[in-house]
């Protein structure tokens, strides 16, 4: 854990405080059902007639997800946290539609996304965009700051050619850059203002839900705490839905209505974020607030998740964690944990809460 950190929890005090959810639960605006990821090459006729008759073996493959289901509702921002490798990001490239899911459903206002229409999916999938952990690298090094910010809304034909320079300056007004700066390349940027650039572009389309993909976690901890200041003004004002991947627990617990907990392609453990950080369930999430940095004036024993991440070309049988949890006993090592409620809106998956 970097010296760092602590300084960065205190600057995140400055970022606003999200006002609890209220009311009816709501309709979901995006639902992720049953997603499952399988990355690995495809094998040829000749090599599935090979494994067929006992002459290969089959091919290595990496189960990214294994049954993701999650659903966000209207102005909701829901955190996603988990360990690197853990399948967060790959999720976010489904959710927008970067990747394909292997099965399972994706769902837009209860509408399957894969059963509409090339046309229709292209313009559904306009209000469903991602803002990425490397601004510099997400951004065309070639291109004017100006022609990123134009290019997808004049492809769409939200604006025309004439209407680009005001268009322009509005957004990038919007996330609080000077329109002066529209003619300068990103190089030429700070990491602070080409976030903001991403954000704007982003935005230059009129979506209605974002991906935010490790949205600060290059930045300073003075910037992070303005840029994310900017996403709950944007919110706001726009009535814009988020989720929000990070592994920084004190970005995820000032901005998140709800927070979902990953690991190994598998959400073990989703409440509202209150509840999360005052009432953990899941021994993994307890391991993860344990490990967290705190300015409290206290004598704390660090006490580190013991392990490491286990390969998702070979993932442990039963429940993935039970290699790792000062808890696991024998039902662990072969039965798979279902989501159980087991407070209103508070859902985990260990055989702890049903033993």
């Amino acid at each position: 854990m970097s010296a760092q950190q602590p300084a960065q929890t205190a600057a995140l005090q400055e970022a606003p405080v999200k006002a609890p959810a209220s009311g009816s639960p709501r309709a979901p605006l995006l639902e992720l059902r049953d997603i499952r990821k399988i990355f690995g090459a495809r094998p040829d006729w000749l090599e599935r007639l090979g494994q067929r008759l006992g002459w290969l073996q089959p091919a290595a493959t990496v189960q990214a997800l294994d049954g993701v289901s999650l659903s966000i509702a209207h102005g909701e921002v829901v955190g996603l946290v988990g360990e690197s490798g853990c399948g967060k990001s790959t999720l976010g490239r489904i959710a927008v539609g970067l990747h394909a899911p292997s099965s399972g459903k994706r769902l837009w206002r209860g509408t399957d996304l894969d059963a509409l229409s090339d046309a229709e999916r292209r313009r559904v999938g306009l209000g469903i965009q991602m803002i990425f952990q490397d601004p510099y690298a997400s951004l065309n090094p070639r291109l004017r700051v100006r022609d990123l910010l134009a290019e997808a809304p004049r492809v769409h034909g939200l604006i025309d050619r004439p209407s680009e320079t005001d268009y322009v300056a509005a957004l990038l007004r919007q996330v609080g850059l000077d329109p002066a700066m529209a003619g300068r390349f990103p190089h030429q940027f700070s990491g602070g203002q080409r976030a903001r650039v991403g954000i704007a572009r982003a935005l230059a389309v009129k979506p209605e839900f974002l991906v935010c993909d490790e949205a600060v976690a290059a930045l300073d901890v003075s910037v992070q705490a303005q840029v994310l200041n900017l996403f709950m003004r944007l919110r706001e004002e726009l009535g814009l839905t988020y989720l929000f991947i990070s592994h920084d627990l004190g970005v995820v617990r000032h901005l998140s209505d709800r927070v979902a907990i990953m690991y190994l392609g598998r959400i073990v453990e989703s409440a509202p974020s209150a509840e999360i950080f005052s009432r953990p369930a899941h021994p993994y999430t307890q391991g993860l607030l344990a490990e967290a940095p705190t300015l409290k004036v206290e004598k704390k024993r660090f006490l580190a998740i013991q392990g490491e991440l286990p390969s998702p070309l070979a993932p442990p049988p039963g429940c993935h964690f039970h290699p790792r949890c000062p808890y696991a006993f024998e039902r662990c090592r072969f039965e798979v944990p279902n989501l159980a409620e087991i407070a209103p809106g508070h859902v985990s998956a260990c055989h702890l809460n049903s033993a």
